[in-house]
C-alpha cells in the first residue's frame, strides 16, 4: 500500500506540473495574439473617468453579469446609458481615430438647428457641389434642381450624401464656417478628442475623434425631434431629374443594416438610429442606440478587423445585447460628461477626469449660423424640454424620450 500511495501521488504531481506548465503556456499563446492587435500609442484623455484612458477592456462584472461577447475585433468600443450617461464598459474609448461618415452626427447636431423650417428651399449651383472628395458616398444632387432642407438631411442620414452635406454646409454659411462651428460645438460638449477638418468625415489629415466623442455627438443629437426622425428613417423618396415639367424621385434607403437589415444581419429590436461610416483610413465606424424594456443604450464601434461582412454591426448588437442583459449587474467604469452649458458657471471644476492638457481648453463659444442664428446648443431645448440643468449642475436626460415608432415596429430576433 505504501508503494502503491507514492505512485499515485508521483502521478498526481506530475499531472499538477502539466498542467502548471501548459496553462501559462496557453496565457502567453493569447498575449501573443493581442499583442498582434493594434493599440493606442499615445496618452489617451480621461474625460468621462480615469478607467477611460486606459488601453484595453474595462469593465467590472457583479455577480450574475454576461462576460462581454468574445467576437469583438474593434479597435475602440463603447456601450453606455444613453439616459444617465453610464458607461458600462469600454476598450480604448478616447482612442483618436478616423471617424469616416460617423462624424455627419456632429454635423447634423451643429447645422440642423440653424437651417429651419425643413420645408425652406434652396436652388443647387455648380460651386456648391465642388471639393467633395473623389470616392464620396453621393445621394445624387443635382445643381440647378431645388431641394427642401427636408430633402437634403434625408440624402446626409440616409445615404450619408457628401454632396447633401456640402449643399447645407453652404447654406449654413459655407465649409469653412461650417467646419469652425462643428469644432466649437463638439468643444461644447466636451468631446476634446475631436478635430474636424471637413463637414462630410471624408478622409483628411488631422481629423479624428474617438468612440466616447461620437457617442457624446449621437447623445447630443438625439435630442432633436428632427434628428430622431432623420436617424430613424428606413426608407424615402427623394428628389429626382425634372423631366415633361414634372419632378421624378426615386426611393433610397437607409445604409444603417441595424435598421434596414441586410445579408446576414437582421434589423436590430429596439433600433432607432444613428450613423455609420466607412473609408479607407477610418475603416468602418458605427454608432446606435436602441431602446429595450424602457432601457435605451449607445453603442460606438470603431473599425473591426474581423473579415466578416457587415463586422461592425453584428459587434454592435452584440454589445447592446450585453448591455441590456447588463442592467443592475456591472459597475459602471465612466460616465458621458455635461455640456460645458450645463456645469454652473460658478463651477469652475473641469469635466470629471481631465487631464492637465485638456483643462487648458477655453469654453468654446455656442456655434452661430448664418444671418445670426442661435447657438445650436440653445436647440437642445426642442421637443419639450429635452435638456433639465438642475441648482447643483447635474446633467439629465429626458427620460420620456419620444423615440420614433420605429423602435416598436422592429420585429424581435
Amino acid at each position: 500500500m505504501p508503494a502503491l500511495k507514492k505512485t499515485v501521488m508521483t502521478v498526481l504531481s506530475a499531472a499538477l506540473l502539466s498542467v502548471s506548465v501548459v496553462s501559462p503556456a496557453g496565457a502567453a499563446d493569447k498575449d501573443k495574439t493581442d499583442d498582434k492587435q493594434p493599440k493606442p500609442t499615445g496618452q489617451m484623455s480621461t474625460v468621462g473617468g480615469k478607467r477611460l484612458g486606459e488601453v484595453g477592456t474595462q469593465v467590472d462584472l457583479g455577480p450574475g453579469a454576461p462576460v462581454l461577447p468574445k467576437e469583438l475585433t474593434a479597435r475602440s468600443w463603447i456601450v453606455a446609458d444613453a439616459e444617465d450617461g453610464k458607461v458600462l464598459a469600454s476598450h480604448n474609448a478616447h482612442w483618436r481615430l478616423p471617424p469616416a461618415s460617423t462624424l455627419k452626427m456632429l454635423f447634423a447636431d451643429t447645422v440642423l438647428p440653424a437651417l429651419q423650417p425643413k420645408t425652406m428651399t434652396h436652388l443647387v449651383t455648380e460651386d456648391e457641389l465642388a471639393g467633395i472628395g473623389e470616392g464620396s458616398s453621393l445621394v445624387g444632387v443635382k445643381e440647378d434642381q431645388s431641394y427642401t432642407v427636408h430633402d437634403l438631411w434625408l440624402g446626409v442620414f440616409l445615404r450619408s450624401g457628401n454632396d447633401a452635406v456640402h449643399v447645407l454646409s453652404e447654406m449654413y454659411g459655407g465649409v469653412p464656417a461650417t467646419v469652425a462651428a462643428m469644432q466649437r460645438h463638439a468643444e461644447e460638449l466636451q468631446a476634446l478628442d475631436t478635430t474636424v477638418v471637413s463637414p462630410d468625415g471624408y478622409d483628411s489629415p488631422k481629423q479624428v475623434s474617438s468612440a466616447y466623442d461620437l457617442t457624446l455627438f449621437a447623445r447630443s443629437g438625439m435630442q432633436k425631434a428632427d434628428f430622431r426622425e432623420y436617424a430613424a428613417t428606413a426608407t424615402a423618396k427623394f428628389p429626382g431629374a425634372q423631366k415633361k415639367g414634372k419632378r421624378e424621385s426615386f426611393e433610397i434607403q437607409n445604409t444603417n443594416r441595424l435598421i434596414t437589415g441586410d445579408i446576414g444581419v437582421d434589423p436590430y429590436q429596439g433600433i432607432a438610429g444613428v450613423k455609420n461610416g466607412y473609408t479607407t483610413h477610418a475603416g468602418n465606424t458605427f454608432t446606435g442606440i436602441a431602446e429595450r424594456d424602457g432601457k435605451v443604450l449607445l453603442v460606438t464601434v470603431m473599425n473591426p478587423s474581423s473579415e466578416e461582412s457587415h463586422a461592425v454591426y453584428k459587434e454592435a448588437a452584440h454589445l447592446l445585447d450585453w448591455g441590456f442583459a447588463s442592467e443592475g449587474k456591472v459597475t459602471p467604469v465612466g460616465e458621458l460628461v455635461p455640456p460645458r452649458s450645463a456645469v454652473p458657471a460658478k463651477d469652475s471644476t473641469p469635466a470629471a477626469g481631465a487631464d492637465k492638457a485638456e483643462k487648458k481648453h477655453p469654453a468654446a463659444a455656442a456655434a452661430t449660423g448664418p444671418a445670426g442664428t442661435n447657438g445650436v446648443w440653445t436647440a437642445l431645448a426642442i421637443a419639450g424640454g429635452a435638456l433639465v440643468v438642475l441648482a447643483g449642475g447635474v446633467f439629465l436626460v429626458n427620460r420620456r424620450w419620444p423615440l420614433p415608432d420605429l423602435v416598436r415596429r422592429l420585429p424581435r430576433h
